[in-house]
Parts: C-alpha cells; sequence; structure tokens
C-alpha cells in the first residue's frame, strides 16, 4: 500500500498550517496584492494557468479544493484512501474563512478577494431567519486579512493521521519521529455562523479525547449533514495557487452545512489546544480535470 509522502526538508512545513499552505507568496504575475482589495478575473486565470504550467508533466497527483458535486477527474496518480478517521489519531483541527469547497449549500462565490486567498472561497448558498442574522457586537476570531461575521462561512478540516500523534499545532502535530510518512485523511464540515445561543457549540464541536483505543479522537464532528464525498486530493491553502501540492489527502466534505454560534467560535480562537485564532485564506478552486481525481 503507497503511503502518503511528506517532505520534511524545510522547517517552513513544520510550522505551516495542518493541511493549509499560508504562506505569502508573490504572484507570477505582477506581486504580492493588498490585503483587502480585490483583484480583476484574469489575475485568477493567470494563477490557473500557471498552476498549469507548474505541474504539467511533473508527475503530480490531484488537488484540492474541489467542486463535490463535479465528480469527474482524469488524474491517474492515485494512491489508496486512508482508512476511517475512527482508526485514525486526530492531529489537528484549524479553519478557512469561506469554504475552500464548492457544495450544492455552500456554492455562493464570495468573489476572487486580494488574490493571495482573503475574502475568496464559496459561502452558505442557503438564507438565515432575522434572529439568527441579528448583529453581534463583539469582534470574533480578529486578524489583519479578515474578521469573522454574523452570516459568515467557514470551512473547517478535522486533520486525522496514521502516525501514533498527540494534536497540536499545524502539519508537524500529524507526523512523528517513528512515522514521516503516515496517510492522511481530513474530514470536512461547513458551518455558517449566526446569532443564537441555540445553535451548535464550536468548543462542543471540536472536542476530542483518547479512546479506549489509545487512539485520540474528535467527539463533536456532526454525524446529520449527509453521506461525506470522499475523494483523493492534497493540501491546500493559498500557497498553493500557482504549484501543486505534493501531499497526499485522503478527504471526507459533508455536503450539508451546520449553523454555529458565532459567539462560541469567538471564544474558542481565544484559547485552543491548537494555537488557532483566526480564519485561514482559500486556495483557488482547482478545475483543471488533469489535477482532479475521479469521485466514486
Amino acid at each position: 500500500m503507497k503511503r502518503i509522502a511528506i517532505a520534511m526538508a524545510t522547517s517552513a512545513m513544520l510550522v505551516a498550517p495542518a493541511i493549509a499552505s499560508e504562506h505569502g507568496h508573490s504572484s507570477h504575475h505582477g506581486g504580492a496584492h493588498s490585503a483587502h482589495a480585490v483583484v480583476a478575473d484574469s489575475v485568477i486565470a493567470e494563477q490557473r494557468t500557471a498552476l498549469a504550467e507548474s505541474t504539467e508533466g511533473k508527475g503530480f497527483g490531484p488537488q484540492s479544493p474541489r467542486d463535490i458535486d463535479a465528480i469527474a477527474g482524469s488524474n491517474k496518480r492515485l494512491f489508496d484512501a486512508a482508512p476511517a478517521y475512527t482508526a485514525m489519531n486526530l492531529c489537528n483541527i484549524h479553519f478557512h474563512k469561506n469554504a475552500e469547497h464548492k457544495g450544492k449549500d455552500f456554492s455562493t462565490y464570495a468573489g476572487n478577494g486580494n488574490g493571495e486567498g482573503y475574502q475568496s472561497g464559496y459561502k452558505y448558498s442557503g438564507e438565515l431567519t432575522k434572529n439568527e442574522q441579528k448583529k453581534y457586537h463583539h469582534k470574533v476570531c480578529n486578524s489583519t486579512h479578515s474578521t469573522l461575521n454574523v452570516g459568515d462561512t467557514i470551512e473547517v478540516h478535522y486533520v486525522h493521521s496514521t502516525a501514533q500523534v498527540i494534536p497540536g499545532k499545524g502539519l508537524g502535530s500529524c507526523l512523528s519521529e517513528a512515522i514521516k510518512n503516515p496517510q492522511l485523511r481530513v474530514e470536512t464540515q461547513v458551518y455558517v455562523l449566526v446569532n443564537d445561543k441555540h445553535a451548535l457549540d464550536f468548543n462542543k464541536l471540536t472536542a476530542y479525547g483518547k479512546a479506549a483505543s489509545g487512539l485520540y479522537q474528535a467527539t463533536g464532528i456532526p454525524s446529520n449533514t449527509g453521506v461525506p464525498v470522499q475523494y483523493e486530493g492534497s493540501t491546500t491553502g493559498p500557497g498553493y495557487d500557482e504549484k501543486g501540492s505534493p501531499f497526499q489527502v485522503t478527504w471526507s466534505v459533508r455536503p450539508h452545512v451546520a449553523k454555529v454560534n458565532i459567539a462560541t467560535v469567538g471564544k474558542w480562537c481565544e484559547g485552543n489546544n491548537f494555537k488557532e485564532d483566526h480564519g485561514h485564506g482559500v486556495r483557488n478552486l482547482v478545475v483543471n480535470p488533469d489535477l482532479l481525481s475521479q469521485i466514486n
């Protein structure tokens, strides 16, 4: 069985968010963009062209994120699916502002953003009640690039590893001295933030513990948001907009959103074992069939 090869040569990989490359990069066409400026369609098109050119004939495997409702893909560099997440160790939890993946329930394009992963991605395509949309008078998960508000969409990545590890910060938490090429799986759930104390509690959604099996297990992943769409892909994050990700990851993306109380998300950002305090940027949706696997 093939294993996921993870290069450990650079310290940058150790401090990167798990399964999300958020490294700043100069655009292949014109340098870095302002944090809040909105780039033209041509910039995104140029980034996709650069991705195609930098990966053509190089042997890159299937990439992520993708439209989970579009099953076609022609990338043949496939690998064995990781075990069920219940047979793996939870190693990291983080989230992206706006969904990286596209699906029926999260199909509203947020826009091109700043060309480096912020203010882009996909938003909840349904409607909230007037009560759920009440203004929340506190800054939530505030950062240089973004602040969360009522009505915002986030995509949470529950990252799992076959290595014997303890949940923690970044990709380094998914590796061990004994196994530096573990199989990886990301259980994925998209949430919409509402101002409703009766909505889901993010601290419970991200809870975990050590099971009788000795494995660290996420105990709050929703089980009522549809059968996950499983596919073979890669790491994500805007650092891979113009270059291929060399990591192989099994993805399980739930097709329906869940509503979460924005106050509890803010509380989580104030302190958690994963050292996460903001929403990460998103990688451009991968649309090149040569960089997508076939969804069975």
